[in-house]
């Protein structure tokens, strides 16, 4: 009886064990791509306008795809039309394919609009998937890498905001890059003559988004 005794014993001790270190496993596996995706934010070279200073450190990499959202509108020359971006509307997505953050215009909070009932100056914007984190951004700087795509952007934070249960993963925002552009062009034709004011357009394009924080902010 008491060798039974001991024999569950030890058996009871290989099995929690055992399941011990299954447990640990499935941990690293699930922490360690989460943290080679982190490590594998490496931007591409870009032209000096549009690099980030110093003192930044890309920590998140969207891959966007959507349309860039035209309205015919007239021009500062007296009888002229012209194609103007009135929103990106954008879903970001890592490498598998998992949506991150949407993207579209939209007033920022944190800056006073003088338009009269606006809610603040239209900004580019992005809101965490997850945690609904927001960041809104001014471009401060541009460069037309490709004559069939829209240009290269670098954006500066004009304003942020946790979700609603404490999310900050875009709240430490300081600068995104909108590089590696496709499509996303005003329409060649379709706004030509005052008549046409008021047409639309939405013209899909792709672009990989980079988001850095303060080299200080974990």
């Amino acid at each position: 009886m008491k060798n039974d005794n001991a024999t569950a014993r030890q058996t009871t001790r290989r099995t929690a064990l055992t399941g011990y270190l299954t447990a640990l496993g499935m941990a690293f596996t699930i922490a360690l791509p989460q943290a080679a995706q982190a490590q594998s934010v490496t931007p591409p070279p870009v032209p000096e306008n549009i690099q980030v200073p110093a003192g930044n450190e890309a920590f998140l990499l969207g891959r966007g795809v959507g349309t860039q959202n035209y309205v015919c509108q007239p021009a500062a020359t007296l009888g002229r039309v012209a194609w103007t971006l009135f929103t990106p509307q954008a879903t970001l997505l890592n490498d598998q394919g998992e949506q991150l953050t949407s993207h579209f215009f939209s007033p920022n909070p944190f800056e006073f609009s003088p338009t009269p009932f606006a809610n603040g100056v239209v900004r580019a914007t992005w809101v965490d998937s997850r945690d609904t984190s927001t960041v809104w951004a001014r471009a401060i700087s541009s460069s037309t890498v490709s004559s069939n795509a829209i240009p290269w952007v670098l954006l500066q934070a004009a304003g942020v905001q946790v979700g609603p249960t404490g999310g900050r993963t875009l709240a430490v925002t300081t600068f995104v890059q909108r590089l590696n552009t496709l499509g996303g062009l005003a329409p060649a034709t379709g706004c030509d003559v005052p008549t046409d004011v008021g047409h639309k357009a939405f013209v899909p394009y792709t672009a990989d988004y980079f988001f850095y924080k303060a080299t200080t902010i974990n």
